[in-house]
């Protein structure tokens, strides 16, 4: 087990395997771990060096869970691990909140550490309004939902993300959905959950997309449960850079863990480029 230490202290697990030509770190989302890339990772470190670590609060960085980080926090922690690690030329691979950390990290810091960037299943921008319908929940997440949500129990919120993550567990009786839901949530620390979760809300990174100055690529999920599957052609009329869409047919936005061969083929794609 290796874990890096952050300039305040907390200690963040990461593995770091591979020695290809290529250097790839790929991110988890929210409430997840470092765990969905796995199996990928075996793979794929043939072709690169692979770095994948858990975020504040998740997984085996459950105990880095100081103060309320945000995502800005995320993307500090990112810019940390790629100067001390001496990392360069980075293919920057994020999936849900990852991928927020990733467009957040180039906000901050810029794209001069990086080869490419690949999105997985995100949106720039959380809450929809009457302007922008591309966010959460395929675009019936609002401000006034996130007010409602704040005098919600945690465990209630949580639920309806997931039965939204994954349309066929809204078949699921709650008392039998209960029992898995709280394990996993047993592997975070909770009030890390709740900050990164109104800081993803509150954050628009859509003028982030234009300041890319490496290639992307989006992976994207149709018809897609959390994200509606048009962010291909958002980003696309937004990219400044050559931008590649994949599609995973018959997917929700667990593509990454559903479909870990065609990810797996999908990274490669992109890294072989």
């Amino acid at each position: 087990m290796s874990y890096f230490t952050l300039k305040d202290g907390q200690k963040l697990y990461y593995e770091d395997m591979g020695s290809g030509p290529e250097t790839l770190i790929m991110m988890h989302g929210w409430s997840s771990s470092h765990d969905i890339y796995v199996q990928p990772s075996q793979e794929l470190q043939k072709q690169a060096r692979c770095i994948i670590y858990d975020h504040r609060g998740h997984g085996g960085s459950k105990d880095a869970n100081s103060g309320a980080p945000t995502m800005d926090t995320l993307a500090s922690d990112l810019n940390e691990i790629i100067q001390g690690l001496s990392l360069s030329n980075v293919t920057l691979l994020g999936w849900s909140m990852g991928a927020g950390v990733a467009l957040n990290y180039v906000g901050l810091y810029g794209c001069g550490a990086l080869k490419r960037i690949i999105l997985c299943d995100m949106t720039p921008k959380q809450l929809n309004d009457e302007e922008w319908q591309l966010g959460l929940y395929q675009g019936r997440y609002t401000k006034e939902d996130m007010e409602k949500d704040a005098g919600k129990d945690f465990y209630s919120i949580y639920k309806e993300f997931v039965v939204e993550t994954v349309p066929k567990y809204k078949k699921v009786p709650g008392f039998l959905l209960k029992k898995p839901l709280k394990e996993i949530l047993a592997k975070c620390d909770e009030g890390v959950l709740k900050s990164l979760g109104v800081s993803m809300k509150q954050k628009d990174f859509r003028p982030v997309a234009e300041k890319i100055t490496v290639p992307l690529t989006y992976f994207y999920a149709d018809p897609g449960s959390l994200f509606s599957p048009k962010l291909a052609d958002w980003y696309k009329d937004h990219a400044t850079v050559p931008y590649n869409a994949v599609c995973f047919p018959d997917s929700n936005h667990m593509l990454v863990s559903d479909y870990p061969e065609k990810f797996t083929q999908e990274v490669a794609k992109v890294l072989g480029q």
